[in-house]
């Protein structure tokens, strides 16, 4: 994934004020063409409202756990996010003539891992790089 913080949420926020658009590239029957998803390099995409708060909600408390870790909010960076399916809960639909159908939800896992980007580290000034024993057998 490797999105910043900062972007992450600016984008969220875009999405809610729908000045950008989610693409949508798989189960996207009934999804209606939008000129938004040309950034993506598609052509269908929605502004799915509460999903966003779920998402953005996670961010904020992955966010306030940075924070109470000692890390800069401002080089935080997504490094992992995965939604799994989670257990379906079961309630009832109750039909004519006696009958009950399922009336099942479909909720998920989020997982959020947000990381510091890495400092590059620059070598020491005096380090000789020392060639291989077969570079130097084949005098390369």
């Amino acid at each position: 994934i490797n999105a910043e913080y900062m972007g992450a949420k600016k984008y969220m926020d875009d999405v809610k004020r729908k000045k950008r658009c989610v693409p949508y590239t798989r189960y996207f029957g009934g999804v209606g063409r939008t000129g938004q998803a040309k950034e993506w390099g598609y052509s269908l995409g929605r502004w799915p409202r509460k999903s966003i708060n779920v998402v953005g909600n996670l961010l904020r408390n992955a966010a306030a756990n940075a924070q109470l870790k000692g890390l800069n909010l401002k080089n935080l960076k997504i490094t992992h996010l995965m939604a799994n399916r989670a257990q379906k809960q079961r309630r009832r639909s109750y039909r004519a003539h006696g009958r009950i159908n399922p009336y099942m939800s479909c909720p998920t896992h989020l997982e959020m891992i947000l990381q510091e980007k890495k400092k590059p580290v620059k070598p020491p000034g005096d380090h000789k790089v020392r060639k291989s024993w077969r570079r130097r057998m084949h005098g390369l």
